[in-house]
């Protein structure tokens, strides 16, 4: 069930919206697709504003084109993994965090094979986003009602995802790397606050996988990776590039 206990009222902008209204809509926008960041005037995108209030184009255009804009691109695409990126733009425009392993890597192949504006319309011309959001609503979180098609796992890592939502994801790390990639549950925990010598820096990990060797005998070999926490998403990358199946991520001391 889900964990959220405040019920979230949607935003919609609605035909007869008085400035003020518009107003608070293009600002929701702001902060839900920009991660709440503070948005400076000479950051906002005055003309799509402007198309937006005249009623020339709808929320769901103005979402995609705040997460097309080169403000999105530098906060999120060049500051982050490809991981952490895609897991953003889940939590961004669609409200939740990606259900599995699945969902991440599709995204990976659209970005890679099809690039960036392309990964950011997969989502806003998605059925899902249109079945919850409409064109007039604002993205919001979807962990405050049942959402039809969603996995009982994917209310606790958009929890997770949720969770200090007052401060900006600007520079966040992913959070759901181990979860997806060993294809484990998440765990809803109280925050802990670390520093100094435990802060992340230090964790290590062991990954262990299983490879497929080359030969005329087909053959699966187990091998064990020892790495920091700043070295796992790229080594997670490196693994299933190569063709290894991860089967078991733990944190060691």
């Amino acid at each position: 069930m889900s964990l959220w206990v405040d019920k979230i009222d949607p935003i919609e902008l609605r035909s007869n919206a008085t400035e003020d209204e518009k107003q608070a809509v293009i600002r929701a926008v702001y902060k839900q697709v920009l991660g709440n960041i503070h948005v400076m005037e000479s950051q906002r995108l005055t003309s799509a504003e402007s198309f937006l209030k005249n009623g020339e184009i709808s929320v769901r255009q103005f979402v995609n084109i705040v997460a097309k804009s080169d403000l999105y691109f530098s906060l999120f695409f060049e500051s982050s993994s490809p991981y952490g990126f895609i897991e953003l733009n889940f939590k961004h425009i669609l409200g939740r965090a990606p259900q599995d392993q699945a969902e991440i890597s599709e995204h990976v192949r659209i970005c890679n094979e099809q690039g960036y504006e392309a990964e950011i319309d997969s989502y806003t011309n998605s059925d899902e986003y249109i079945q919850n959001f409409g064109e007039n609503i604002v993205p919001y979180p979807q962990g405050t009602s049942t959402v039809v098609g969603m996995k009982n796992v994917t209310f606790n890592r958009t929890f997770a995802l949720e969770r200090g939502y007052a401060t900006s994801d600007r520079n966040k790390p992913s959070r759901l790397t181990l979860d997806l990639a060993a294809n484990m549950g998440t765990k809803i925990t109280e925050p802990v606050s670390v520093s100094g010598p435990y802060s992340n820096t230090i964790k290590r990990f062991e990954i262990s996988v299983t490879k497929t060797g080359i030969g005329p005998v087909v053959k699966r070999s187990a091998t064990t990776y020892t790495v920091s926490y700043e070295q796992l998403t790229s080594k997670i990358n490196s693994i299933q590039k190569t063709g290894g199946k991860i089967l078991k991520i733990t944190e060691v001391a």
